[in-house]
């Protein structure tokens, strides 16, 4: 697996950013996949890198290790490396912006038909949506709290996680830690009930 480097490599300029508005990212997915974590959009500094969750200061990475999901801290650049063990990545809405205010409750009800022909196509056991406010939003649950949710994306379990973005002052990484745990081990109950019986 390849060694943590990128960010170390490259820094996007305040240029770079500027222009990161016109790029959209691609997606880590691929069919039945254990999880398929979803971000609410890509920030300028993810697109102008490429990377899914890469500005410094996001908790994601940190948090799916110390949930259990890598045997190590993965850097932003090593994302596709992700499919191997199981995990995908993709956003509510495909649009680029500065933060997620910026986009319309319209757009996340939008990106909710996005994620859902992406479900239907891939069908991963779980979905994560990271942050719940884009998900009380996205699917109109306002009342929504983290982890499983009552409704299903086709046969796929919903599940909420804070948002990780440096900007959410509302979870530490203890709170990251503990919420990305409890949903690696629903992924270790789903994956137990899905083995054929033994004799």
């Amino acid at each position: 697996m390849p060694k943590t480097v990128a960010r170390q490599q490259y820094r996007p300029t305040a240029a770079d950013l500027l222009a990161a508005r016109e790029r959209t990212l691609r997606d880590v997915i691929a069919p039945g996949l254990d999880v398929l974590f979803c971000g609410i959009n890509p920030g300028l500094y993810s697109a102008a890198t490429g990377f899914h969750f890469a500005r410094p200061g996001n908790r994601f990475w940190p948090a799916l290790h110390t949930g259990g999901f890598t045997p190590r801290r993965f850097d932003p650049s090593e994302g596709r490396a992700l499919l191997a063990l199981g995990y995908g990545v993709t956003n509510i809405v495909a649009r680029t912006t500065a933060t997620a205010v910026e986009l319309s409750l319209d757009e996340l009800r939008s990106g909710k038909k996005r994620l859902e022909r992406a479900v239907k196509r891939y069908r991963p056991r779980i979905v994560a949506i990271v942050g719940i406010t884009a998900y009380r939003a996205a699917f109109d649950r306002p009342d929504a709290t983290l982890g499983e949710q009552p409704e299903r994306l086709f046969d796929s379990m919903l599940w909420v996680l804070p948002n990780t973005s440096g900007l959410n002052a509302h979870h530490q990484a203890p709170d990251f830690e503990r919420a990305f745990s409890e949903l690696r081990a629903a992924v270790q109950r789903l994956k137990r009930r899905a083995r054929p019986a033994t004799r």
